[in-house]
């Protein structure tokens, strides 16, 4: 069990996830925090982390670090996703197994799963399909860390587990139209349009496809919530269980900001993945829920993009 004085150490703290994970653990009154800039500790140096982790030697690791995108980003640069992300992880995981530490969470996606896999995507489905081609660089580097945790885990008798979340948004997130995901890109288009005075936005592929969305700071809740649980799954589904299609959750933001756009789809460009909803049954059944609805987790979030974009 970690107690509140227990050594944390959050790779990638300054991502939107990593920061919600960081300012959630302290209002749970865990200050013993480790954090490391790119500077201090370039993660894709395997000598670098090792010398970091035997030194600092924390009760626990947290691998929030990762080269993440939407569409665009993914397919465009797979070579750099599957480098990064697998050098990222092997050393923090291999890392921590040298140093002996016991404790570490490795943060998934639900990509990891085929690109026609039956809804709601339970745990047992992983591998059991191929995978959606503009993504399946980052999912098999996921697919990777999540097996190396299992498979460590078993063989040095350590408590690596991973968590997979949905597509997340909330402060701090990335509105870079080239390499930001759906959400956050919908955001910043329509308030540009909206700025612009313009009649319409153009968005890629059908508008048919079906996103679940999650708020950051309800899955920085559920690790703090599975951090101190024995699970016995090698990985868990993190999400909300609800999923909606693009040009709903357009139509959605539209709304909340005021504006009535025309939408044009450019079937020309890739949808994606179909259909991605989590099936949560497993993470409920230790007595987890998420707390936000699509509301009020879009209320903070367009607070935070007006004041900081």
């Amino acid at each position: 069990m970690l107690s509140k004085k227990s050594k944390i150490f959050i790779a990638g703290h300054k991502g939107m996830v990593g920061s919600s994970i960081y300012k959630k653990l302290k209002e749970h009154g865990y200050n013993n925090l480790i954090i490391a800039n790119r500077k201090k500790l370039d993660l894709l140096n395997q000598s670098k982390v090792n010398k970091f982790l035997k030194t600092k030697r924390p009760n626990l690791v947290i691998i929030a670090a990762a080269k993440v995108g939407g569409v665009l980003a993914n397919s465009k640069f797979k070579e750099k996703f599957l480098y990064e992300n697998l050098q990222i992880q092997n050393n923090l995981i291999h890392g921590s197994y040298l140093a002996k530490i016991k404790n570490l969470i490795f943060l998934g996606s639900s990509c990891i799963y085929p690109r026609n896999c039956k809804q709601p995507m339970k745990e047992k489905y992983i591998l059991s399909g191929k995978l959606e081609e503009t993504n399946d660089a980052y999912a098999i580097a996921k697919i990777a860390g999540l097996y190396m945790c299992e498979n460590y885990s078993k063989s040095y008798k350590l408590n690596y587990k991973s968590l997979m979340p949905p597509n997340m948004y909330g402060p701090g997130d990335n509105y870079n139209l080239e390499t930001s995901h759906f959400f956050s890109a919908l955001i910043n288009k329509i308030s540009i349009a909206k700025k612009k005075n313009k009649k319409y936005i153009i968005l890629w592929g059908t508008g048919k496809a079906k996103r679940e969305l999650m708020f950051v700071e309800d899955f920085a809740e559920a690790l703090v919530f599975f951090m101190n649980k024995k699970i016995k799954e090698p990985f868990l589904n993190i999400g909300t269980g609800k999923s909606y299609s693009i040009h709903w959750y357009a139509r959605f933001i539209m709304k909340k900001i005021g504006v009535n756009l025309k939408i044009k789809f450019d079937s020309s460009k890739p949808d994606g993945m179909p259909k991605k909803c989590l099936d949560i049954s497993l993470a409920k059944k230790y007595g987890w829920r998420p707390k936000h609805n699509i509301d009020n987790g879009f209320s903070v979030t367009y607070k935070d993009f007006q004041k900081n974009y």
